[in-house]
């Protein structure tokens, strides 16, 4: 059976095969990591076919031509495997749970090439190593280097493909907890923006500056708890705890999609606040200063077990010192909650 599979349109009819795949599989190559060598390799290896048949990746598609993604073969790496400290939250023989530390990178890549949770994974499961993605053994799915939280790793192919296919069938059920900036006139909402890479900053994505090439995105949120901090009669700021439940699995969309609504994400780096003008009590320009990620935790993954169909659930709490910056915000709250 195979992994996925499309019907060429008229619209794309004279489209080259590597292109087509990457527009209509890309979910699963986001998943699996492909780089564009990968993509050709499977290609020329007949991994994907048209109309059953092997193909070239210049290869131009007809109306009604059928692609297919048959399978990914495993890949050798030469991954290093390392003692790194793993917190592990679950394992049995077909997967492994763990509580991803804030500052840790998932897999190597440019300037990231050790200390990572593959790295950390291999140490701890040496079977590992030629499952799924290039680069990327048991990988599912991934969290920011500066995210915290619960994660779910695949230690067989049979478990792999399984997990993908739920992730990618949106089955997979993922909280996460965050601490943004402002105060929201609502209690709960859902937020349906499509993503892309930004026109002019091509290392960020964007709901309102993307190019044109965007992909769907829904994320909805609830509104857990809010902080008031005054600094005189007048002058009030304010940070909100949230809980957010992701339906598509975008990069940085919680990220993207609170930021561009006016509520970025406190100690975001990337698409945070700039000017510190706003923030009018000292004790939270203090406070910004001395986080140092983006406040969100994966608290909480449901999916069905691989081997047995039953469902699956896992939690985490909050690291240290996103429960710590709670802790500081309680004492700045007037004493009371809004």
């Amino acid at each position: 059976m195979a992994l996925e599979r499309a019907v060429v349109e008229e619209k794309a009819a004279g489209m080259r095969l590597d292109v087509f795949v990457t527009q209509h599989f890309g979910e699963t190559m986001e998943q699996h990591s492909f780089s564009r060598s990968r993509l050709q390799r499977l290609i020329a290896e007949g991994h994907i076919t048209v109309n059953g048949a092997m193909a070239k990746s210049s290869t131009r598609l007809k109306t009604s031509d059928l692609v297919q993604l048959c399978a990914i073969p495993p890949t050798e790496t030469n991954l290093t495997a390392e003692a790194v400290p793993l917190d592990l939250v679950y394992e049995d023989s077909e997967y492994v749970v763990v509580n991803k530390a804030p500052g840790m990178v998932v897999h190597p890549a440019a300037g990231s090439r050790d200390g990572t949770l593959v790295n950390a994974l291999l140490y701890h499961c040496p079977n590992l190593r030629n499952i799924g993605g290039e680069g990327r053994p048991g990988i599912v799915h991934r969290l920011d280097k500066d995210t915290s939280g619960v994660m779910v790793v695949a230690k067989n192919h049979r478990s792999l493909q399984h997990l993908a296919r739920q992730f990618k069938d949106r089955t997979v059920q993922k909280e996460y907890l965050a601490l943004v900036w402002g105060k929201f006139d609502e209690q709960s909402g859902i937020i349906d923006r499509p993503i892309g890479r930004h026109r002019s900053q091509r290392q960020k994505m964007s709901s309102l500056h993307a190019h044109p090439r965007t992909r769907q995105a829904i994320t909805e949120w609830s509104v857990e708890k809010t902080f008031k901090m005054r600094s005189d009669a007048t002058s009030i700021s304010w940070v909100t705890f949230l809980r957010l439940k992701p339906r598509t699995g975008r990069t940085h969309q919680i990220r993207v999609h609170l930021a561009d609504r006016g509520h970025p994400l406190v100690g975001d780096k990337v698409y945070g606040r700039r000017d510190r003008s706003s923030l009018v009590n000292r004790g939270i320009t203090m406070f910004v200063d001395i986080f140092p990620r983006q406040a969100l935790h994966s608290e909480r993954l449901a999916f069905d077990h691989p081997k047995s169909g039953r469902r699956v659930e896992f939690q985490v709490p909050v690291c240290d010192d996103m429960a710590r910056l709670l802790m500081e915000l309680e004492k700045i709250n007037d004493r009371k909650s809004v």
